[in-house]
């Protein structure tokens, strides 16, 4: 397989998995766009793994020992891994994030409640924030040495925000799966139980959950936006785009009244190119 037939199956999987990053990140030059597509059909194929298998924790291991002879130079012929040799010799990429993703996979298979709001954000660095560290080398290459630890928090804090807009997204879905993300004392906070949440009701009790958690995103939003002025003009309006168009899900959820539980908030393409064109 040659290695832009690979980047074309990668961006496939991007264009089916998410159309608001694929949007956003069409604004790239070809060759960080590639490389994009590619850590995101890692992260596509990794989460898969776990969710749509019937022996999740196996699939896991198999996935991650293929990468293992990815990391030890081995010959593979899989798009994922033809696209992600390309982007390992191009960029100063990092390992790490890469792993804690995994990490955030096996949370999801051993757990499915959350005590606290602390612990809801560890587990969105592991299944979010990892992502834009995996991204870091690509959209901002070889950055001076001053401005690594305010991109890494940027990083962290734009992946929490997404995950925590994820979770506000998803809690009827969530239900459907036996997983409650919404952090027990946050519930407590409000009056609620795990009881009250499986009634499904929007209850002034659950909106008042429901902001508490907009709310946080919605600050680790701006937090991270501080941060953009960092990235170089060529990839610093996809992250603004890719921000911007995940924190609308929120209004779009408070525009449905809070119904999380039976209709599914998205931007639509009118107000998305309203969104963009702030930019």
């Amino acid at each position: 397989m040659t290695t832009q037939e690979a980047y074309r199956q990668c961006e496939e999987i991007m264009k089916k998995g998410s159309l608001t990053f694929y949007r956003a990140f069409s604004l790239l030059s070809k060759p960080d766009r590639q490389a994009v597509t590619a850590v995101y059909a890692f992260c596509r194929t990794l989460d898969d793994a776990v969710d749509e298998s019937d022996r999740p924790e196996e699939s896991l291991a198999e996935f991650l020992q293929a990468f293992d002879h990815f990391l030890s130079g081995a010959e593979q012929t899989d798009a994922l891994w033809v696209a992600l040799r390309d982007v390992w010799e191009r960029y100063e990429m990092d390992v790490e994030p890469f792993f804690e993703l995994a990490e955030g996979m096996k949370w999801d298979l051993h757990k499915s409640r959350y005590e606290t709001l602390e612990e809801t954000e560890q587990y969105g660095y592991y299944a979010a924030s990892t992502v834009g560290l995996m991204l870091l080398p690509i959209l901002v290459p070889r950055p001076e040495e001053a401005m690594k630890a305010e991109l890494r928090q940027g990083a962290i804090d734009l992946g929490i925000a997404m995950q925590l807009t994820n979770i506000l997204r998803d809690v009827g879905e969530d239900l459907n799966r036996d997983r409650i993300y919404v952090p027990r004392d946050v519930l407590e906070r409000h009056g609620m139980t795990e009881a009250d949440l499986l009634a499904r009701t929007v209850s002034p009790a659950f909106i008042d959950v429901w902001e508490t958690l907009a709310q946080r995103a919605e600050m680790l939003y701006a937090s991270a936006r501080k941060t953009h002025r960092l990235y170089p003009p060529a990839s610093r309006k996809p992250v603004q785009a890719a921000a911007l168009l995940y924190e609308g899900i929120l209004d779009a959820a408070r525009h449905n009244e809070y119904d999380v539980f039976t209709k599914r908030a998205y931007v639509s393409t009118l107000q998305k190119g309203k969104l963009l064109a702030r930019l």
